[in-house]
């Protein structure tokens, strides 16, 4: 090779490793997503303040997502198109989420809630007997279309999973629905180190924080976790604004200290248990929390 084209070569691959990605300019930029999506939420909970019927506050929904979208200078078109591209990129997405979270849990946390209900579980890193052992994505968006209406997570047991462990699935979910019906699925599949499945399911109707228990199967280890959260496909084309953010994805482990001090002593007479179990159906656990009573002029529609 050339010696004088080594340095140019060497300022190249420089030049390029330190150039991190933009997001194309026909797409909404990242901080002023963040700021749509966050008075998207807060203009829905101002269509929700009052008791009333659902046309109503629907009707109400839609003047002020309008109203967000008159506020930014954005077509419906252009938000739909970066929903798209953003999806695509859960990388990006994930960074803005995560922005978006934070300020939409200090202005909770304002207006009145408590901090348990916001940042419930939030500390458990790192414990001998509840420990968070999630470690797929923390948040997602889903969007009534396939394939962007799908979640899906796999992941191995680490050293940390002992027999008769039980858990607990959490997932903080938020639909900004402008009108319209609303539902997801989330199941969570449990291998076991002899081959048993036990399955959960629940259905995500409302936003707020929803939990879904898996209880121990004691003298079996669990080697795999799997599942998805799937939101409900829309039967034909909508032009009115419909997406889920899923936040906070939590999958708290806990073991009582027999279980931690029987791990390693073998099991004596007893059948091992071989069949697959069915999906059984548990209770829903929301956290009720009041909707934001928010007074925002920039977001009310003007009067024609």
């Amino acid at each position: 090779m050339n010696r004088h084209l080594l340095p140019l070569l060497v300022l190249a691959v420089g030049l390029l490793s330190s150039c991190k990605p933009t997001v194309p300019s026909q797409y909404i930029q990242p901080d002023e997503m963040e700021d749509l999506l966050v008075d998207f939420h807060l203009a829905q909970s101002m269509a929700r303040e009052n008791d009333s019927e659902e046309a109503e506050r629907d009707f109400r929904q839609t003047l002020y997502f309008a109203a967000v979208l008159e506020k930014h200078d954005v077509t419906k078109a252009q938000f739909d198109s970066s929903l798209v591209y953003y999806y695509i990129r859960a990388d990006r997405f994930s960074d803005i989420y995560k922005n978006v979270a934070k300020r939409l849990s200090e202005e909770a946390l304002v207006m009145g809630a408590t901090d348990g209900e916001v940042n419930r579980f939030s500390h458990l890193t790192s414990s001998s007997d509840t420990i968070d052992v999630w470690r797929g994505r923390l948040s997602a968006m889903l969007l009534p279309y396939p394939p962007y209406n799908r979640m899906d997570f796999t992941q191995q047991a680490d050293t940390s999973f002992r027999k008769g462990d039980s858990f607990l699935f959490m997932v903080n979910a938020d639909y900004i629905y402008q009108s319209g019906s609303h539902n997801a699925r989330v199941c969570l599949v449990m291998r076991y180190d002899n081959d048993t499945v036990i399955s959960r399911a629940m259905t995500i109707s409302t936003s707020g924080i929803n939990q879904l228990r898996v209880p121990e199967l004691k003298d079996r280890k669990v080697k795999e976790i799997s599942g998805f959260i799937h939101l409900q496909p829309e039967k034909e084309s909508s032009t009115t604004l419909k997406l889920m953010a899923v936040k906070n994805i939590r999958l708290i482990k806990f073991r009582t200290k027999q279980n931690d001090t029987d791990t390693d002593k073998p099991k004596k007479d007893g059948a091992e248990q071989t069949e697959a179990g069915e999906p059984e159906e548990l209770q829903q656990e929301p956290v009720k929390t009041k909707p934001l009573k928010l007074k925002n002029d920039n977001l009310k529609p003007k009067m024609l």
